[in-house]
């Protein structure tokens, strides 16, 4: 009888190995389906509450308290808001600096280049002009 056992049980981890693989057991129930039917499912429970009476719904009054204890909770952490104040300043002025910086790096890398070709034409002429006199 040990033997069917162990076997039953060799045969059951193969399973859950072949399936969800060593990371964990397999997905069972309302975690196995797909998400259109857990989305019916719950529609399901969400309209059997309204229908009951004990949804609870919103109002625009207690939606905007909710949210202001939210946004007190999140100002409360300055790291967390000097973070955000940076990010913001970086994109509205790092933008235009960085525009700025690119503009000039082309303007200057063609003065460079122009001067370059002009010294280069210029250096060719002198030795034609030596090579012709001499």
């Amino acid at each position: 009888m040990a033997t069917s056992k162990e076997s039953g049980k060799s045969s059951g981890n193969a399973q859950k190995s072949a399936g969800g693989g060593a990371a964990g057991p397999a997905k069972r129930g309302f975690a196995a389906m797909d998400e259109n039917q857990q989305r019916e499912i719950a529609s399901k429970g969400g309209q059997a509450a309204h229908q009951k009476g004990t949804a609870h719904e919103f109002d625009s009054e207690e939606a905007r308290r909710a949210g202001q204890k939210g946004g007190e909770a999140v100002s409360r952490n300055r790291e967390h808001m000097a973070d955000i104040g940076r990010k913001g300043g970086e994109s509205r002025q790092s933008a235009s600096r960085a525009a700025a910086a690119a503009a000039a790096a082309a303007a200057a890398g063609a003065v460079s280049t122009a001067g370059a070709a002009a010294g280069n034409s210029a250096s060719g002429d002198k030795g034609s002009r030596q090579g012709s006199k001499g």
